[in-house]
């Protein structure tokens, strides 16, 4: 509590660009993972993208998944995925042929004791998953389109290069999650996933700022490098950084693990899940990715090299700043 407190009165300065090869490192790692997943399981596509037949229906019987799922599999069908929602059931099959479906169908309403009207069956092709994937894969060079335009305007062209690369790090690695995990990826994920970008933009946007705001000062005679007020930029919208996440993030974890867990609504898992990975990882990337990034980019323009071998050369004599970003913090550019 005590380290919690000093963080949130901002009395503690943590060095996360100092610590740049540790965060590269892990982003290395995770991504490396990631895409091996993707390379060999690949994205578990729901019916929506790769076509398949869906049957809904309610019972009053006390069953299981399981129980579901054996009954569906005793007439033949192999790909099935059953979901639940109260009493409700919603089982999904590869594509069956119009006799099959009948079968089926009358099937599950001599097993769960329902009339077979109340049985409704709804054959989806591909094509529409197809439509979805391309106006999704449109959406999204929009929109990394705008942010570029936009963040140059507004920033600077590297402050939006550091976003976007942030950006595909939390893309890559929400998707990774999808394809170890097998967890299917529907409509609603896809929605997911664009809301991820939005969310992991607004973080590095908000650090960004500030960093815009301290580095100005910067000149000929200041006593810190490009680095230093980077690092202290982002240490004085740490807390307000986290606690917008933890807001955001708490009620995606209450849909997640209590909506979908104890109360059954499994539609809702494909949008929370995505959602709740890509907050976590879009809070990390903002601090530890995009703010280091940009700071290696930045540590290149001659100006910014000047700053850093003029204290370097006078912390040798001992006349320069001490080091830190602590000490950077009540320096004036």
């Amino acid at each position: 509590m005590g380290l919690a407190r000093r963080l949130y009165r901002g009395e503690i300065d943590v060095d996360f660009v100092g610590k740049w090869r540790l965060w590269y490192s892990l982003s290395g790692v995770l991504l490396l993972v990631s895409i091996v997943g993707l390379l060999v399981n690949g994205l578990n596509l729901g019916v929506e993208f790769r076509g398949g037949t869906v049957f809904s229906f309610k019972t009053s019987q006390n069953v299981t998944v399981e129980q579901v799922r054996d009954a569906i599999r005793e007439d033949g069908v192999h790909q099935v995925i059953v979901q639940s929602a109260g009493n409700g059931w919603r089982v999904t099959t590869e594509s069956l042929q119009e006799d099959f479906r009948a079968q089926v169908q009358s099937d599950i309403a001599k097993d769960f004791n329902t009339p077979a009207g109340e049985v409704s069956v709804q054959a989806i092709g591909a094509t529409w998953g197809g439509e979805v994937s391309q106006k999704a894969w449109i959406g999204l060079g929009v929109f990394m389109l705008a942010i570029i335009l936009y963040l140059s305007m507004a920033f600077e062209p590297k402050m939006a290069l550091a976003a976007i690369v942030a950006l595909f790090h939390d893309l890559i690695i929400t998707a990774g999650i999808y394809a170890w995990s097998g967890f299917e990826v529907t409509p609603a994920t896809l929605l997911g996933f664009l809301t991820i970008l939005g969310y992991s933009l607004y973080d590095a946007v908000v650090v960004f700022d500030m960093i815009k705001e301290v580095t100005a000062k910067l000149g000929h005679t200041s006593k810190m490098t490009y680095s230093m007020a980077a690092n202290n930029a982002l240490n004085h919208t740490l807390i307000r950084s986290l606690n917008t996440s933890l807001v955001a993030i708490l009620p995606v974890a209450a849909i997640l693990f209590i909506g979908t867990t104890l109360l059954g609504a499994g539609t809702l898992k494909d949008l929370s899940l995505a959602l709740f990975v890509g907050m976590i990882v879009g809070t990390y990337s903002s601090i530890c990715v995009a703010t280091p990034l940009l700071v290696t980019l930045k540590e290149r323009e001659p100006k910014y090299q000047a700053i850093a071998k003029r204290l370097a050369s006078t912390k040798g004599t001992g006349k320069g700043a001490k080091g830190g970003s602590k000490s950077a913090a009540v320096a004036k550019g």
